[in-house]
């Protein structure tokens, strides 16, 4: 069953992935449907970052890790580097969780 499964997201992840080369000139989306489409991909992206620096398993994950995450947000905002921003968040959540926090 499990088997089936991924072999059934497999295929379907690629035909995704197939259509839109496929029907990139087939298909013309309105100005404004192409603008909720670039901003739902930012909302979840958001989402995701959200989730993932704020919980820990079923609870709240500390002050660390928010503070680091914005830290690392702030300097990608600046257009670091990615290895500076992924280096400041780290040391940033590090020295924080060091200090009890």
């Amino acid at each position: 069953m499990t088997l089936a499964a991924v072999l059934v997201l497999a295929a379907g992840t690629y035909a995704f992935r197939l259509a839109g080369p496929l029907l990139r000139d087939r298909l013309a989306l309105p100005d404004r449907a192409r603008e909720l489409l670039s901003m739902s991909a930012t909302v979840l992206l958001v989402a995701l970052v959200a989730t993932s620096s704020l919980t820990r398993g079923q609870g709240f994950a500390g002050w660390a890790l928010p503070i680091g995450v914005l830290v690392g947000g702030l300097a990608a905002w600046r257009r670091a580097p990615f290895v500076v921003v992924v280096v400041l968040a780290a040391a940033t959540t590090a020295g924080l969780r060091l200090l009890g926090l």
